[in-house]
């Protein structure tokens, strides 16, 4: 039928132009590793991550105005009717340094593990960025050599040499590390 929207797509992918396959492939790979790694992840791990993740949202912030909140207005006596338990507040302050102490643990595990995670996709960003260093050298070679057999000249002919050398990572690491000596 003619006009009729297709099932399979739906109406932010249909108006969206298509991704080029590699980009997609990428996607998908990413994506299929991090179910990977969270499937493989410790229970620890997965507890850690479903505490932090709880604490970190807003029925968290309701649920402690509910408890908190009654807590207080128990027993201060703004709620008359139900007897007081804590009327200096000291268990509930107690309680809540207890909660802060194991929240704050469980969010510094879940930093660690976020923290090996950058750390692995830096080195994956470094890891890319030198091969696109290498490759891109080589392309400046051969358009080069294309370039001298057609006898083209460009005002960057100058800076070929300069382009056609390699980075050397340990070389750009020491001059960074001299720098930041030096201030």
């Amino acid at each position: 039928m003619a006009g009729t929207k297709s099932h399979s797509q739906s109406p932010s992918t249909e108006s969206a132009p298509a991704l080029n396959p590699a980009l997609e492939r990428n996607i998908d790979a990413v994506l299929e590793r991090r179910r990977r790694e969270a499937q493989k992840a410790s229970l620890q791990d997965k507890v850690a991550i479903a505490i932090s993740a709880f604490a970190g949202s807003m029925p968290f912030v309701y649920l402690h105005l509910l408890i908190f909140g009654g807590w207080i207005a128990i027993n201060t006596r703004l709620v008359p009717a139900l007897p007081a338990w804590d009327p200096s507040l000291v268990a509930l302050a107690m309680v809540a340094s207890v909660e802060a102490i194991f929240l704050s643990t469980f969010v510094l595990i879940n930093q660690n593990r976020m923290a090996g995670e950058d750390n692995a996709r830096a080195e994956l960003d470094l890891q890319i960025g030198l091969l696109n260093e290498h490759e891109t050298t080589r392309l400046i070679a051969l358009v080069e050599a294309i370039a001298e057999r057609l006898d083209v000249h460009s005002e960057a002919d100058a800076e070929l040499e300069e382009l056609k050398r390699d980075v050397a990572p340990e070389k750009v690491l020491d001059r960074i590390k001299d720098a930041e000596e030096r201030d």
